[in-house]
């Protein structure tokens, strides 16, 4: 077996109002930071797997995403995995 780990991001999507991003947007010009807009806020997740080959552990992290990481109605994901020695 070999060792991966999985960089994933999960991020609300487009069409969904972001409370907590748009409060950090609203105080950005309290910092004098104006000039910065449409802030979003999401989730970073590590992870390590272990697997045959980095597909199999593409597929398991998808997996682990799809069903557990992101709500798939209000969230969308990306990720990307590498191997570790």
């Amino acid at each position: 077996m070999k060792k991966f780990q999985a960089e994933i991001d999960v991020m609300p999507k487009k069409e969904i109002l972001d409370p907590q991003g748009k409060a950090v947007t609203g105080s950005m010009k309290n910092l004098g930071l104006a000039e910065i807009h449409n802030v979003r806020i999401g989730k970073h997740i590590t992870l390590e797997i272990e697997a045959d080959s980095a597909e199999t552990a593409h597929s398991k992290v998808d997996l682990a995403c799809k069903n557990l990481l992101a709500n798939l109605i209000m969230e969308s994901y990306s990720f990307s995995v590498a191997e570790v020695s």
